[in-house]
Parts: C-alpha cells; sequence; structure tokens
C-alpha cells in the first residue's frame, strides 16, 4: 500500500531539487495532469523535475522509504494516459523534462548518448550535424522525449526499415524501485548475462525501471530521399504495391502509409495550410518514401516501379514530390491525421497490429462487424501497413451525442476491435502502450500466461506498486 508524501518529505525534496526542480504550485502542475488526447486527468502532492540521474536516485530512494508512489513523465504526448497520475492527489509526478542533455556524439561508431528528457527533434538536429541521423520520426516529435520514446517502445513512420524504439535503444540508463542506478549504456553486441534488461525497460512505461539515459543507434543521414502520394482502390491493392515495391527496391524502401480518403478529408477541414496532392478522389492513398545515396539512382527506381503498377491497373493515380519541400507537405498531411480526427470530435483510437498479410482483411471485415453490432458507427483505418500497425478509430453515429454514444457503447466497441485482432493473431497495442487506458481490457482478453510473466516481473521489481501504479499491469 502506498501513502501520500508528508510534509517534512516534500520539504526535503524542495532542499534537493531547488525552485527549478520542485513545485507544488497548482498553475505550475496542471498543463501536465491531463493527457494529450484530454482523456485523463489527475491530481499530484507536488511535481519533481530532477536534472541528474543521481537525483532521480535520490528521489526513488526517499519514495521507497516512504511507500510513495511516483508518476514517470516525459513530453506527456502518449495516447494512453501511461504518464497521468491519478485522482487521489497522492502521487508525486518525475517530470524528466531537465535531464536534456545529450552526453556524447559518437560518428565513427554511428551512435549516441541522450538523456531521457531530450526532445526527439533537437536529437535529430543534433545528430544532423555530424552527417548522421536518428531513424525514428512520429508526429510528435516536437514534444515527445527519449526517455518516453524508450518506456512506450515508440514506433512511428521508419520501423519498416529501422525498426522500433527496442530495434535503435543499444543500451540504457535506468533507476529501479529501491534506488539503485542500472548502468546498461554500454553499447554491446554480445551479452549473455541472463534476461535482457535493456529489453526489458524498454516498453515497460516506467512500471519497472524509470529511464535516465539511452545509448542510440544511428545511421548515416540520407542524402536523398523520393516521396510519392499515390491514388488507389483498396487495402488489398497497396500491399500488393508494398510487396512489389519491396521485392524491386529492398532496403531503400523507408515508408509505406495507408489514408482512407475520410482522415485526407479530415486534415483538409481543420489543419490549416494543407491541400489535397492529387486532385481526383481515390476512396484510398498511400505514402510511400524511398530514402538512400543517389538521388537519380532513386528517383529512376520510384518511376519504374510506379509506372509498372499504372500499367498494370494496381495505383489509380500518382505525384512524385519534387522537393524536399514537398515531401515534407505530403508527410504532413499524414502527420496532422490524430489531429484532424481530435477535432472532428469524439472518437474510440485503437493502435492494433496484425500479421501484414491479414491487415487488409482487418481493415476491410471490422467496420462491417461493428455496423452489425452498433448500428450507424463508422470505422477508419490509417497507418503503417508494412509494419502490419494501423490506428483504427471508431466514431459515433453522425446523429448521435458522441460523447453519451461512447459512454454507453464504448467499452463494447473496443472489445469487438480487440477481439478482432487477437483473432488474426495481432495485439491491442501496436505502438502506443496500454497506459491506464488498455489495462483493463488487456486484463481481461490476453493470454493468462502473458499476463502471469507481467505480473510476475512487476512484482519481483516493485513489489510495493511505487513506479507508476495503475498503469499496463493490474
Amino acid at each position: 500500500m502506498t501513502h501520500p508524501p508528508s510534509a517534512s518529505l516534500l520539504d526535503t525534496f524542495a532542499n534537493l531539487l531547488g525552485s527549478k526542480g520542485f513545485s507544488v504550485d497548482p498553475g505550475v502542475m496542471a498543463p501536465w495532469l491531463t493527457d494529450w488526447r484530454g482523456k485523463y486527468h489527475g491530481r499530484a502532492a507536488a511535481i519533481l523535475s530532477p536534472a541528474t540521474t543521481g537525483e532521480v536516485a535520490s528521489i526513488v530512494r526517499l519514495c521507497a522509504e516512504a511507500k510513495v508512489a511516483l508518476v514517470p513523465q516525459g513530453g506527456n504526448s502518449g495516447m494512453v494516459g501511461g504518464a497521468t497520475p491519478d485522482t487521489s492527489g497522492e502521487q508525486l509526478l518525475l517530470s524528466l523534462r531537465r535531464m536534456n542533455r545529450i552526453r556524447h556524439i559518437e560518428a565513427a561508431g554511428q551512435l549516441a548518448v541522450a538523456e531521457a528528457g531530450v526532445i526527439l527533434e533537437n536529437f535529430h538536429n543534433a545528430v544532423l550535424e555530424h552527417g548522421l541521423r536518428f531513424p525514428l520520426t512520429l508526429g510528435g516529435k516536437g514534444s515527445a522525449t527519449i526517455g518516453g520514446l524508450v518506456s512506450t517502445n515508440a514506433g512511428g513512420t521508419q520501423v519498416l526499415r529501422h525498426g522500433s524504439m527496442r530495434t535503435l535503444t543499444l543500451g540504457i540508463e535506468a533507476v529501479l524501485p529501491d534506488g539503485s542506478i542500472f548502468d546498461g549504456l554500454a553499447p554491446l553486441k554480445k551479452d549473455n548475462r541472463g534476461y535482457d534488461l535493456r529489453h526489458l525497460f524498454c516498453g515497460a512505461e516506467g512500471t519497472l525501471g524509470i529511464v535516465t539515459a539511452a545509448s542510440l543507434r544511428l545511421v548515416p543521414a540520407a542524402p536523398a530521399r523520393r516521396t510519392a502520394w499515390i491514388g488507389i482502390d483498396s487495402p488489398d491493392s497497396a500491399l500488393l504495391l508494398l510487396r512489389r515495391v519491396d521485392a524491386a527496391i529492398g532496403r531503400e524502401l523507408e515508408g509505406f502509409e495507408l489514408i482512407p480518403h475520410s482522415c485526407l478529408d479530415a486534415v483538409l477541414r481543420h489543419i490549416p495550410q494543407t491541400r489535397a496532392p492529387i486532385t481526383a478522389r481515390h476512396p484510398w492513398y498511400v505514402l510511400l518514401e524511398l530514402a538512400g545515396e543517389s538521388d537519380q539512382t532513386l528517383g529512376e527506381a520510384l518511376e519504374q516501379q510506379l509506372a509498372s503498377a499504372l500499367d498494370a491497373g494496381l495505383v489509380r493515380d500518382v505525384v512524385i514530390a519534387k522537393s524536399d519541400r514537398e515531401s515534407e507537405d505530403f508527410w504532413r498531411l499524414r502527420d496532422s491525421i490524430s489531429e484532424a480526427e481530435r477535432a472532428e470530435g469524439p472518437a474510440l483510437q485503437h493502435d492494433i497490429s496484425v500479421p501484414v498479410d491479414l491487415m487488409p482483411a482487418f481493415i476491410t471485415e471490422n467496420p462491417v462487424r461493428l455496423s452489425l453490432a452498433f448500428a450507424g458507427a463508422r470505422a477508419l483505418s490509417f497507418g503503417h501497413l508494412g509494419d502490419g500497425n494501423v490506428h483504427h478509430h471508431v466514431q459515433p453515429p453522425v446523429d448521435a451525442d458522441g460523447v453519451a454514444w461512447l459512454a454507453e457503447h464504448g467499452e463494447a466497441v473496443s472489445r469487438l476491435v480487440y477481439s478482432h485482432a487477437l483473432e488474426l493473431g495481432g495485439s491491442i497495442s501496436a505502438e502506443h502502450g496500454i497506459g491506464q487506458m488498455k489495462r483493463d481490457i488487456l486484463a481481461e482478453l490476453d493470454s493468462p500466461a502473458r499476463l502471469s510473466a507481467l505480473r510476475g516481473i512487476k512484482d519481483g521489481l516493485d513489489p510495493d506498486r511505487l513506479f507508476n501504479p495503475g498503469k499496463l499491469v493490474v
């Protein structure tokens, strides 16, 4: 059982961290007590903002002694309420944003060590100065932090070629629930000392250890890229195009995003200074990107493949970006979908994965299942077809009170969506994590063996449930 922090403990934190690192001011805390989607609202006894790993360790040791719960937080841009405290006001919010140093960049070895509070976009810019890039990006790159990305095993739009955050994380530094520091930053290619703690903390959502720094794999900056916006008839056609381009071009294929026209429509309505790349309306679009060494070689390969696909009737329309600026405009349409959908009104967001070959079946069949069970419900899927991961949003009927409809049917709708994904051998969370939003449905639907293992690991490392209680596992 956890306890609220005493006045003397809060005084100790104030002395330890100073005015920059400690606050009980409601106005200071307010922006960090609501999740990005505005779904979860919490309270905290104080916000603690350490500047060093040593300060994090001191905080954790004091909390362990007093049995006080900590909720770690990075950029607060998560999608499942994983960094929002509960409503008791007894938990402490542990912000890692002040730990924002890039400790070093090793150009020859193509790796860097960055602290948990480093913002992804700033990290991109820093390594680019060394002729390198960090090949993970997402719409929230201006606020998402390295620690949060590691803790949620973030994915993004380049997983097809480079893998998720777990693949890109070569080492981790973390503070354990007893206040000890795990120094696993060395980027060892071979290390056979039992359980891989690096992989264990990556994706643990702050429930096992507080990630304070990570060693990250870099790749050479790609001097050339080619981006295409493609009109297409169906997800099945998109999968055929993916297989075709992948077989012909291979490793240069870096992005393959599937977008329905309804999502593009929402972006054009709600996001200023956006326009459709193709005048004609198509039911689906593919955003495809190649990256490599030679601009000419990439361009010729892409044009050849798309011309062949047009001749075969596999795709209906194509526009290839003529500049980096136009490529960025295409990607802005994709990256703005979540913001536009939020402006459309209430909806249920599901982040699911199934085997790639079965994704068209899920995209086509799930809306039918939903409409049979919930008359008028609307479903749309968009995202990383090449990774077998789509964001599947379910909207209330057009004439319904959206908030009331979701309150009445939301839980059953999500159960139907997730059950379908699991039926196809998939997962109820591809890249956003479990947090508090999916915690109960995970406990209900996932396999007893997996749940038993998750709970056993949690109980072994954090028996007092002090780290991010109420998230991921119950």
